[in-house]
């Protein structure tokens, strides 16, 4: 099964619930940071036998000697990774988004692909949880290639869980798409509900089952709760505001480590979570 934690804003504590999430199972399971301009989930597990790897995707590259600039490769990207000149095509990499498809509306066959490196992807275990998380290389600014890459770490016989890149934008997609299911991490303020709706919008597009976490909860839930209940979308869970939990964050430590009491929280959270996906396993 695939979880994926999400946030129509930072700062919402979707790293949060997702380690604690991670530490709570019991058996066999995988945490992923597809946030991969600034993974951060790792500061907060005790890491070893830690390795990476480089991390490279396709970029067009152009056989001038036979390229009749006729311009079918530009007008077809929709990420502007290439423009048309009077004799040539320029390529610009850090635009591209690998999908092959210049290469083949190219009639003179002038386009071949080559590696670029993206990012690295690094790995280490902790107990019975196995950690990954993608770095993408400063000057980069292409995400999803890398996010799909981290993602290809996820395996049939362990629990995944992702934590993934704040907001609604391309980044969060790739690391949400063919999830089971989606929490959706929010704080009761007007611009916690703004962004929510945003990310809900997203989620709904693709389809996928989703639920809501209330963190920092306190006097104005009502303004969360009543959109869920608005929308037919389950509260999961809800953690209080608590300034014990910001100041072990603040130090990198866990919640659940600092404070058993909120164990339960986060096994019951796991469990309603499996009861709303539909009992996939």
């Amino acid at each position: 099964m695939i979880i994926s934690i999400a946030s129509g804003k930072g700062g919402t504590g979707k790293t949060t619930v997702a380690v604690n999430l991670a530490l709570v199972v019991e058996g066999k399971v995988r945490l992923l940071d597809c946030d991969v301009e600034e993974p951060n989930s790792g500061i907060f597990l005790d890491v070893h036998e830690c390795k990476a790897e480089e991390n490279t995707a396709l970029v067009p590259e152009i056989n001038n000697d036979a390229c009749t600039a006729c311009a079918k490769c530009s007008e077809f990207c929709r990420y502007n990774a290439l423009a048309t000149l009077a004799t040539t095509v320029l390529v610009f990499p850090e635009l591209c988004h690998s999908c092959g498809g210049c290469g083949l509306v190219c009639p003179e066959n002038a386009i071949s692909e080559v590696l670029r490196r993206i990012g690295v992807i690094e790995y280490g275990k902790s107990k019975n949880l196995e950690f990954f998380q993608g770095r993408l290389d400063i000057g980069n600014t292409m995400a999803p290639p890398l996010i799909r890459s981290v993602k290809r770490k996820i395996v049939d016989d362990a629990l995944s869980i992702i934590d993934s890149p704040p907001g609604s934008s391309c980044p969060m997609i790739a690391a949400t798409a063919d999830a089971d299911y989606v929490v959706l991490v929010t704080e009761p303020t007007p611009f916690g509900l703004h962004d929510l709706k945003l990310a809900v919008e997203t989620i709904e597009v693709l389809e996928l089952k989703h639920g809501v976490i209330i963190n920092r909860a306190g006097e104005r839930d009502e303004m969360i709760e009543d959109y869920c209940k608005e929308k037919n979308i389950p509260v999961l869970a809800k953690i209080q505001d608590d300034r014990r939990i910001a100041e072990a964050y603040s130090r990198g430590r866990t919640i659940i480590n600092s404070y058993p009491e909120y164990i339960p929280l986060f096994k019951g959270l796991l469990e309603r979570i499996m009861e709303e996906a539909g009992g996939i396993r």
